[in-house]
């Protein structure tokens, strides 16, 4: 299991120089991965998130650097750590225009992207892009159809409901063969059902161990009903960490925060579970970038020496 951080490309922390510092120091310390996500705007009003009543968007979405182009520019300034988007609303976009904006990515990382997606949750977005969320659910599965079919061969072409691509060149083709991995957001079981059929993996957050591991066996079975290799699909867990310097009380926590000793417990509890990675988010927490660097390398050492 690889761990991972997730860049300080938004929030108080965010910066040229704040990127590149976390990106070369999570290289050097071993780490297996860079992340970054996506949010188009904060709105001023209260916003209905689906998880309780309207409220402002948090004041860390207020400065928020572009996913695609934040990894290109780590890319020239590391050489070998994975770069994944956690997440980019699918349906925002173009099939074509991300991919091709992926493919390029995966070029110029010589092949180190994963392509995170998601449906997105934020009406605001979906207005202020004019696109309508009849896309989200079956339209999500299609748009990733429609860029799997970008990174195929040439001429490539795709029709389908909603999405449709002409008979056409489509140029670059990433490094990876077949393209970047797709890992999918996926909590809900509709959301799980569609990752193991289209997807490369998943990509869930961990609300407690009964549920996730619930998450862990349907998404498998569900994926070898549809005739696919399970054991070849990824499980990428998004940690949105707050660590604290002693043990919290069990009641009062959930997997993946508390003290480093609590959070490496749930790091061998999830290697058993055979989770591919799990990367960890602490710019909610409002963590200094140097202690960010610091916390996660500690748990990599712990985890790595056992």
């Amino acid at each position: 299991m690889e761990i991972g951080i997730a860049l300080p490309h938004y929030g108080a922390n965010a910066s040229p120089d704040a990127i590149v510092h976390v990106a070369q120091s999570a290289e050097q310390i071993g780490l297996g991965s860079l992340w970054v996500l996506e949010r188009w705007l904060r709105p001023t009003a209260p916003v209905n998130s689906g998880w309780g009543p309207p409220a402002v968007l948090a004041d860390y979405y207020g400065t928020v650097y572009d996913p695609i182009e934040t990894l290109t520019f780590v890319a020239a300034k590391t050489s070998r750590i994975k770069l994944g988007t956690s997440i980019i609303v699918a349906p925002l976009h173009s099939p074509v225009l991300l991919g091709r904006r992926f493919a390029t990515l995966d070029q110029f990382s010589g092949g180190r992207t994963i392509a995170g997606l998601g449906q997105g949750w934020m009406d605001e977005e979906f207005r202020t892009a004019n696109v309508s969320k009849k896309y989200k659910g079956e339209g999500f599965g299609e748009f990733i159809e429609a860029m799997r079919a970008v990174w195929g061969p040439n001429p490539v072409s795709y029709q389908g409901k909603l999405y449709q691509i002409p008979e056409s060149q489509v140029d670059p083709k990433p490094v990876q063969v077949g393209g970047p991995p797709i890992i999918a957001a996926a909590n809900a079981p509709a959301a799980v059902e569609r990752a193991a059929r289209l997807a490369d993996g998943i990509n869930p957050f961990v609300m407690n161990r009964d549920q996730f591991q619930q998450m862990v066996t349907g998404f498998r079975e569900m994926a070898e009903a549809a005739g696919r290799d399970s054991q070849k699909l990824q499980i990428v867990i998004r940690a949105n960490s707050y660590i604290f310097e002693t043990p919290v009380a069990p009641e009062q926590r959930q997997p993946l925060s508390g003290s480093l000793d609590q959070i490496s417990d749930d790091l061998r509890w999830l290697a058993a579970l055979n989770v591919n990675h799990v990367f960890f988010d602490l710019n909610m927490s409002y963590v200094p970038i140097d202690k960010q660097l610091s916390y996660v390398e500690q748990l990599h050492r712990t985890f790595v020496q056992g």
